[in-house]
């Protein structure tokens, strides 16, 4: 696959991701955060092995290995932003997420040793300004969620590295629907000894259509279907892009909110948007630009 058809499935993805913050919001005034993840995944689980059963058959040590450390990184992420969502505000944990775009390309040199493009660190530093506008996020109160939320970024920073070290360069997609399993396997757990160790004293569950088009849309959607797209596109471009594509969230989650909630932006925040636009524009074009401007000029790593 071309690395721009990739980067078209990213960006669909974020699309779909970037109305998980309302949902999980909604689901969140009808059960704990912890019963919440525990349900979406055992939704999400319960899919992959009636659809992927018969692909246990190449199952090998690695892909087992490295579908349950994706999967610890990918529930801890989920477990930690969930809970935050519980304290801080939509926009707050939107901006504190989008950090993930710092981090990404500093976990990706630790973990890789693979030098970072001149045009992916401005990208990154151009859509931190432009998330750090578009959120408007009010830290004079810092409370719990944020700090929750700010570790979650950490977990999305390894989580997208390592989806790159473990399917580059690999292609058979009965092996991918495994990982995607193991990551659900590895990921329920945590939540589940948050559950028994903070939440089980009291267990807070209203069955209301709230909660069901919650999980419907986050268990369904934008784990089940979205978590193989993820697994099976990102080795055809790098983690750095994918995370600058994935600074998108929030503003999609503002356009979502506009078309169904009515909720309009803001000058800064269309200021915001713009910037955050062209820093990934500019990470994706800049070197194709500077050839044709600069035939003879020797690249710039």
């Amino acid at each position: 696959m071309k690395a721009w058809k990739a980067e078209l499935f990213l960006l669909l993805m974020t699309f779909i991701w970037g109305g998980t913050f309302l949902f999980t919001k909604i689901g969140l005034q009808y059960t704990s955060p912890a019963l919440y993840v525990i349900i979406r995944y055992s939704i999400a689980l319960t899919i992959c092995l009636i659809v992927f059963r018969k692909n246990f058959k190449v199952l090998n040590r690695q892909t087992f290995i490295s579908g349950i450390i994706l999967g610890l990184f990918l529930g801890g992420g989920f477990l930690l932003q969930t809970l935050g969502l519980k304290y801080t505000t939509v926009s707050k944990s939107a901006f504190i997420t989008g950090v993930s775009v710092v981090l990404t390309p500093i976990v990706f040199w630790f973990v890789e040793k693979r030098k970072i493009s001149y045009w992916q660190i401005s990208g990154v530093i151009i859509v931190t300004a432009g998330l750090w506008l578009f959120t408007q996020p009010d830290f004079y109160n810092i409370n719990i969620g944020d700090f929750l939320t700010l570790l979650s970024t950490f977990f999305w920073a390894f989580y997208i590295t390592y989806m790159d070290v473990f399917t580059k360069g690999k292609s058979d997609f009965k092996e991918t629907s495994l990982l995607v399993i193991f990551q659900f396997v590895a990921a329920l757990p945590l939540a589940l000894v948050y559950f028994l160790a903070f939440e089980s004293s009291n267990i807070f569950l209203v069955f209301d259509k709230g909660l069901l088009y919650s999980l419907l849309y986050n268990a369904i959607l934008a784990s089940f279907f979205l978590t193989i797209i993820h697994t099976s596109v990102q080795r055809y471009t790098t983690p750095v892009k994918a995370a600058l594509i994935f600074s998108l969230e929030p503003v999609i989650a503002s356009y979502l909110a506009f078309l169904f909630l009515n909720e309009f932006m803001n000058a800064i925040e269309f200021i915001g948007a713009a910037i955050l636009l062209f820093g990934i524009l500019l990470s994706e074009t800049g070197e194709y630009f500077m050839k044709i401007i600069f035939p003879n000029q020797k690249k710039i790593n």
